[in-house]
């Protein structure tokens, strides 16, 4: 359904320092700097981006919105989220753990990132 996200950041290299951390927990590769200063991080099923704004103004986060990355698994998503946190991430909601939608039962980690982005690691639990 997706091609690439791309979020905003005013300082692209401690947003490259905190996804590195991130993204490395779930077996995502460093990401690499264009000559335009961008930082971009490709994998098979997708692009994730990192950029100062194009227009010169400062980097905001979307108010509502949430990227999620992929975990494989409970342990992989606390990882991530102790990486974030040592990477200038914020803790935000409620601690990782387990939340359930109908059927469906998510093991989920939220942090925002050094420029204010809210992400999350979720891990989509086996059905019993």
């Amino acid at each position: 359904m997706f091609s690439h996200i791309m979020v905003g950041a005013d300082d692209t290299a401690a947003a490259k320092g905190f996804y590195d951390a991130t993204l490395g927990t779930l077996g995502i590769e460093p990401g690499f700097i264009d000559d335009k200063g961008r930082v971009f991080y490709r994998t098979n099923t997708g692009v994730f981006g990192v950029t100062k704004p194009i227009d010169g103004k400062g980097a905001t986060h979307a108010n509502g919105g949430t990227i999620g990355f992929n975990a494989q698994s409970t342990e992989q998503c606390d990882a991530w989220h102790t990486a974030g946190l040592q990477n200038g991430g914020e803790n935000i909601e409620a601690p990782p753990g387990i939340r359930e939608s109908g059927q469906m039962k998510m093991y989920i980690a939220y942090l925002r990132d050094p420029a204010g982005n809210k992400i999350c690691a979720l891990y989509r639990m086996p059905t019993e």
